[in-house]
């Protein structure tokens, strides 16, 4: 396997915002995976509907707007564009939501090629901190 190629920050914001989405999406997927396995030893289905529950567009939309005024310049820049790139959300996702939820993820693509795992965990460390009050704010959103 060739050793992973990290990018300059000129050469990865020359990426589709699509393709960093495509690469962000894994990324924050394999963290709140391993989050939630590493906090004890449960059974998969207990894992499963808890991931479902981190890693979809909704939650995710409302984490990108939490860590919104603490990215950097480059980061938001990174977000908008990923926001703003032209997709088609699924049926059962909001469409401003999924935006949203894009653009975070294109946030964390970027980091990925520029090899910022620093920087990607202090993100994830936000929303992972923040999950249970974004989980409910979205909730109690989703009644009234």
């Amino acid at each position: 396997m060739e050793q992973e190629t990290i990018l300059t920050p000129a050469q990865a914001a020359q990426y589709s915002p699509l393709a960093l989405a495509f690469l962000g999406d894994s990324v924050y997927e394999l963290l709140v995976r391993q989050a939630l396995t590493v906090r004890g030893n449960n059974k998969a289905q207990t894992l499963h509907q808890e991931k479902v529950r981190l890693v979809c567009a909704a939650f995710q939309a409302q984490a990108a707007e939490m860590l919104l005024s603490s990215m950097t310049e480059a980061e938001q820049a990174v977000y908008r564009r990923g926001r703003n790139a032209d997709s088609s959300p699924p049926k059962h996702a909001n469409a401003a939501d999924y935006r949203r939820a894009t653009g975070l993820e294109a946030v964390f693509g970027y980091l990925q090629l520029t090899g910022d795992t620093a920087r990607i965990h202090a993100l994830f460390d936000s929303i992972w901190s923040m999950r249970d009050a974004l989980a409910q704010s979205r909730h109690q959103g989703n009644k009234e």
